[in-house]
């Protein structure tokens, strides 16, 4: 089964319309840097139309309960994929603050005034700052054209982060570009560890994308927009070709 989030949902309209089509997760965007930016007062609209946050059912976060003493990439990542399957047993879809450059202070006083559940860090962050977030983290690894499997799996520490999205890497840039990297890259590090995949991802390539790489998850953004806002058809056509790979698994 692959999971999907909706990143850069900015209104309350597309955030309900992403979970009525079987969004896992719905993404809303933070750093400075973004067109896609959101308020955070617009971010707790979209939380409260989502339902109750998962501090509200009793989910303290970080959630000590979901560490593990494993050191190697391979059990931390499965061990923090299948506490986040738990997680979306109580709750789907599940909210993600995005942030890029944030101050940590600043990324934990949103996520608390917002009740956003998770926090994904895509600005090249040191893995250190993972420690300092108030919720449990997805960490984002930027793929260069010099990076194979090997290369790339060795920037990726365990301790900290509850997961890992593969994006591509862009000088000035974060994500949310539309633009994918070498899949068999994605693929030779989801053999090695539990991943979610990024980066050029639309309704017409997700399917391809998911029987190349096997990943977690699936993350999108600019490939279910039309001239640079959501497209309800798109997300909706999103999720049935993810929903098909689940089908044919």
């Amino acid at each position: 089964m692959t999971y999907v989030k909706i990143c850069g949902v900015r209104s309350v309209d597309m955030a309900l319309t992403a979970a009525e089509a079987g969004a896992d997760f719905i993404g809303m965007m933070f750093a400075p840097m973004s067109r896609r930016r959101i308020e955070p007062a617009d971010a707790a609209d979209i939380v409260r139309a989502l339902g109750v946050e998962l501090r509200e059912q009793e989910q303290e976060t970080p959630p000590a309960m979901y560490r593990t003493d494993a050191s190697d990439l391979r059990s931390w990542y499965q061990h923090g994929a299948s506490a986040l399957e738990r997680l979306l047993a109580r709750k789907r879809p599940i909210t993600v603050g995005v942030f890029a450059g944030n101050d940590p202070d600043e990324i934990n006083e949103i996520v608390d005034e917002c009740g956003i559940d998770l926090i994904q860090l895509s600005g090249g962050e040191p893995w250190s700052n993972i420690l300092l977030a108030n919720r449990q983290v997805i960490k984002s690894l930027h793929i260069s054209g010099d990076d194979d499997a090997g290369s790339a799996m060795a920037r990726i520490e365990t301790g900290s982060a509850m997961a890992v999205l593969l994006d591509r890497a862009e000088a000035g840039s974060f994500g949310g570009n539309g633009v994918a990297f070498d899949w068999r890259v994605a693929a030779g590090i989801a053999k090695a560890m539990t991943v979610w995949l990024a980066g050029g991802l639309n309704p017409d390539n997700v399917a391809d994308a998911i029987r190349t790489v096997r990943p977690w998850g699936v993350d999108v953004s600019s490939g279910v927009e039309t001239d640079g806002d959501k497209d309800a058809e798109k997300v909706r056509a999103f999720i049935e070709a993810v929903r098909g790979t689940r089908s044919n698994s």
